[in-house]
């Protein structure tokens, strides 16, 4: 498929590889023109404008850090709706809200495009080996256009329905049980060395338990080993998350109490300079609660 790719950060540029490795043609923009120098000289075509990514492709994928950039991709200046082909596709995988993904997605139709939302599950190392999870949703005959790029990128997609923001929603409540299990082991552990008891200790216990899926065996570890330095997922991303999270429950009036709390963790440890961590650095923002820091 001739794939136009917008947003080259850690994700992204997995997600590329994995597209132009599986033998389709790849046209990729980022605002920073370095990042698309290693995709570039693997065969990709390094384009100079959201405008030339789109011309001509039949689907252009966008992977942003926030709804921000989203709308100004999509909606300004020489933007997806602008320059996209009638019947083309826009594959939005980034975590994004509700809002403005029903926005896109009538603004899309209006110029006779299709919006399909695919939001990823897994870190940039997933990304690169092809092992992400995609909750995609859209119109029938989209996903299954889409379905050779979904092959080459994941090791399952999780089909949510024929209206984008199904995905959406999918994704946000995953983020937020994770966020949950990832301020629980944070308390976890601070509840264990107050004891005196190593936490390796416990990261055995579970992960060998009741406790043995994947996240909290990686985020378990990273809290044990302290490795919070090397981010898959920062604590600043983590929160735009909660607080798309927070405004879906709102839009629906679904009250979601330990969101709040999660939303207050984690501004605790951007206050303290841990922005840029990995979000499991919410165990030491517990250790701070907790006096053992």
């Amino acid at each position: 498929m001739k794939t136009g790719f917008i947003g080259l950060g850690r994700m992204g540029r997995g997600i590329a590889g994995r597209i132009l490795g599986g033998g389709h043609e790849l046209f990729v923009y980022n605002r920073t023109p370095g990042k698309a120098a290693e995709l570039a000289a693997a065969g990709a075509q390094a384009m100079a404008s959201v405008a030339l990514a789109c011309a001509g492709r039949e689907v252009v994928i966008t992977m942003l850090a926030d709804d921000a950039a989203l709308e100004s991709v999509t909606l300004g200046e020489g933007g997806l709706c602008a320059s996209l082909p009638d019947g083309a596709i826009h594959l939005v995988m980034g975590t994004h809200g509700v809002g403005v993904v029903r926005a896109l997605t009538a603004a899309h139709s209006q110029r006779g495009q299709i919006l399909v939302a695919a939001p990823v599950l897994g870190r940039p190392d997933a990304a690169a080996a092809g092992q992400l999870g995609i909750v995609a949703a859209g119109p029938e005959d989209a996903l299954q256009r889409l379905r050779p790029l979904f092959d080459v990128i994941g090791r399952r997609t999780f089909i949510a329905g024929s209206s984008p923001d199904a995905a959406t929603s999918i994704k946000l409540a995953n983020n937020f049980a994770l966020g949950c299990a990832v301020e629980a082991m944070s308390e976890a552990f601070a509840l264990v060395r107050r004891y005196g008891v190593a936490p390796e200790v416990l990261y055995d216990v579970m992960t060998e338990g009741l406790f043995s899926a994947p996240a909290y065996r990686v985020y378990g570890k990273i809290m044990v080993e302290r490795s919070w330095d090397t981010p898959g997922f920062t604590t600043l991303l983590a929160l735009k998350d909660m607080g798309l999270v927070l405004s879906a429950g709102e839009l629906e009036r679904v009250p979601l109490p330990s969101a709040n709390t999660l939303r207050d963790r984690l501004l605790s440890a951007i206050a303290h300079g841990d922005g840029e961590r990995d979000w499991a650095v919410l165990a030491r923002a517990q250790e701070r609660a907790a006096g053992l820091e």
